[in-house]
């Protein structure tokens, strides 16, 4: 099991914070967004991670180095996220789409136990992680499902039909992950996909087959970090988790 997390973006929408340094890399009490993402993996037994950076990417390699040592953390440079969206992260990252997958947005924080559920086998090669609430704003990446069964994604479906959100983050069987890469490797002859979110291949590839399933992962505790607001409900999240605690305790006592 390998994990790759796109973490290329600025995030404009949290200046002046982001102003120096990229989104993923903003602190948390005392840790940094990224760094939180690849702790709560890594306390799930995934330790091959690839990191795609894009905006101030040698800051990102520093973290990296700094934390987990050199290396240790592979990293792909994406040159083009100031013209580009994240489907151009995936295409230029497409060599590490093989496998066992984890797909995760650099912004999404989350607790182990949310990647604990997603590692569960599934009849389905592709399996999106979602949640449900009573209301859904303009911003949700809406879902439309069939039982289990993703039907649609995007933020412009009927509310009506809607019952579920994609938190941003996908686990891949290697055939899902072969018929993923394939989907990209193809749109990226038309000019439209610069423009174009990964989760726009999910929706294809979930309304011409049957090859997409979901799996809830409600009462998990998870936040998309966009706006100044998200980042003070992400460090009031943070603060309650004890898992980390108890893991660098572990670590301490089997180095002594």
């Amino acid at each position: 099991m390998k994990a790759l997390i796109l973490s290329a973006g600025q995030g404009t929408r949290l200046l002046p914070l982001t102003a120096e340094q990229p989104k993923c890399a903003l602190p948390l009490c005392g840790r940094t967004l990224l760094e939180w993402q690849i702790d709560a993996l890594r306390h799930n037994g995934v330790d091959e991670i690839v990191v795609v950076a894009g905006y101030r990417a040698e800051a990102v390699r520093r973290l990296l180095d700094h934390r987990y040592g050199k290396n240790a953390v592979a990293m792909i440079h994406n040159p083009f996220f100031e013209v580009a969206d994240n489907l151009a992260s995936c295409w230029i990252a497409r060599e590490a789409l093989k496998g066992d997958l984890l797909l995760i947005n650099g912004d999404t924080l989350f607790e182990p136990g949310l990647v604990d559920r997603l590692l569960n086998p599934s009849p389905y090669p592709i399996v999106l992680a979602r949640d449900h609430k009573p209301h859904y704003d303009d911003d949700d990446m809406k879902l439309i499902l069939a039982a289990d069964r993703l039907l649609a994604i995007g933020k412009q479906l009927p509310i009506d039909q809607v019952n579920g959100e994609s938190i941003g983050m996908i686990r891949f069987f290697p055939e899902g992950a072969r018929l993923f890469r394939e989907t990209i490797e193809r749109l990226m002859f038309e000019p439209a996909s610069l423009q174009q979110w990964y989760l726009s291949v999910i929706h294809e590839i979930a309304t011409r087959t049957a090859q997409v399933g979901t799996r809830s992962i409600h009462g998990c505790r998870w936040v998309e970090v966009d706006y100044p607001l998200d980042l003070k409900h992400a460090e009031a999240m943070v603060e309650n988790w004890d898992w980390h605690r108890t893991a660098h305790s572990m670590k301490r006592a089997v180095t002594r």
